[in-house]
Order: structure tokens, then C-alpha cells, then sequence
């Protein structure tokens, strides 16, 4: 995260599918964060923890049995880390988990490239445990959880080969606009009401970004634009 600052988000977060708890899987391969994690997370309203995986590869096994919501992943584990732990559930299922990377350093490369595997956004370990869990409802409910500032600095050390999605892409010129403000971390609603458009129209071309970049979802659709030269530093809408 940024700062002090909290993660920007596109919509409200409540609990699961119809009101239920967030069923949450942990994956991290050290074992006193991992419990802690647990403990913490446990305690807060809305979520449920299923599980637990010391790599990569557990948490794979996890999913495919235990079926949760949301996988709090970190990237660096043995095995199997975290990027490709991500990708792999991605490209295994049909309704896979939403993927929450957890992480020690923001700027962490690991972090990019799971962000561009297809995880739906990123929190540190080192924020308040309510804000964790705040993530988790957040991708839970099927919306993006950005960090703009963040990722711009990340993706500013290192372009990705998604880079070139961009270009490729073709896209319209209010597709671009709606892509620069999804960076700013704007939600539907409010990028429609700086175009002074309506939300449904904002939605279709959210979608035909993502269609276009061939983006997992809302946050890999960001890392592309910035990875790309689209949003440049300084810019806010």
C-alpha cells in the first residue's frame, strides 16, 4: 500500500456471494505469518479460513480441494511460487479463486508479474489486519482493489512483456480515456461521472478493454497501462 493511504477500490465490499462469508485460503511459506494470518483474519467479520499452504504447489492442491473464494498468496515460496501458483489456478478452472498477493516490499518484481498472472490486486503484510481482510471481501465480490501510485512505481523499474498488449490492441480513443481513468483507481460510477456518460456504457467499455488487452482482469488491465507508456507519472485524471 501506499503511505498511510488505504487501496483505492471499484465498489463496495460486503461479504461473499449472497451475503455469505469470503471462504479464504493463506498461502504463505513462512509458518509464524502464516498462523498469525489465520488467527487475525479468523476473527474478522465476513471471512472464513479454510485453509492454510506452505507453497505454491499446497496451495494449488487447496483450491482443488477445499473450493475457497479468495487465496491470500504470497510469491516468494518453494515448489511452486506464488506467480505461477496464480497462473496455473487461473488457466485450471472455469470459476477459478479470486488471488490476493500478499507481500513484504510493494516494489517487489514477484508482485508485477503476479499482478500481470492474473491476481486481482496486492496488499503488505505490514498493514492493519482490518485492511486485509478489506482486500479480501473487496475481490471477493468480484471487484479490482488498485493501488495507483504503487503500481506505477513497480511497473516503472521493470517493463513486462504485456507491455505490448497495448499497441496490439487497437483500442478507441474512450477506451483509452476509460483505461487512464481505471488507473487513477476511479470505480464505474465515477468514471461515468466524469465522462458524463452512464455507468452502463462505462461497464462495455471496461469490457472491451479487458477483451482487447486480453487483461485477466481490472488490475492486469492497469499494470498493462502503465507497463506501456499510457498513464505516465504525475497524471490523476
Amino acid at each position: 500500500m501506499t503511505g498511510t493511504t488505504g487501496p483505492a477500490v471499484t465498489g463496495p465490499a460486503v461479504t461473499g456471494p449472497a451475503g455469505a462469508a469470503v471462504t479464504l485460503l493463506i498461502a504463505d511459506d513462512d509458518e509464524v505469518t502464516r498462523s498469525g494470518l489465520r488467527t487475525l483474519l479468523a476473527a474478522q467479520p465476513g471471512i472464513a479460513v479454510v485453509g492454510e499452504a506452505a507453497d505454491g504447489l499446497e496451495a494449488v492442491e487447496q483450491v482443488r480441494r477445499l473450493r475457497p473464494d479468495v487465496v491470500l498468496m504470497d510469491v516468494r515460496m518453494p515448489r511452486l511460487n506464488g506467480i505461477d501458483a496464480t497462473r496455473q489456478l487461473l488457466a485450471e478452472s472455469a470459476e477459478p479463486p479470486r488471488v490476493v498477493v500478499i507481500t513484504t516490499f510493494e516494489n517487489d518484481d514477484y508482485v508485477t508479474a503476479a499482478l500481470g498472472a492474473g491476481a486481482s490486486g496486492f496488499v503488505l503484510k505490514r498493514r492493519p489486519v482490518r485492511e486485509i481482510a478489506e482486500a479480501v471481501r473487496v475481490v471477493a465480490a468480484g471487484e479490482a482493489i488498485l493501488f495507483p501510485a504503487a503500481l506505477r512505481r513497480m511497473v516503472a523499474a521493470r517493463p513486462l512483456d504485456s507491455a505490448r498488449a497495448l499497441p496490439q490492441a487497437a483500442l478507441t480513443g474512450r477506451e483509452e480515456e476509460v483505461l487512464r481513468l481505471m488507473a487513477t483507481g476511479l470505480s464505474n460510477p465515477e468514471i461515468a461521472e466524469s465522462l458524463t456518460v452512464s455507468p452502463e456504457t462505462v461497464k462495455t467499455h471496461v469490457g472491451n478493454v479487458l477483451t482487447k488487452l486480453g487483461a485477466q482482469n481490472r488490475t492486469h488491465a492497469v499494470v498493462i497501462a502503465y507497463e506501456s507508456g499510457l498513464v505516465v507519472p504525475g497524471f490523476t485524471g
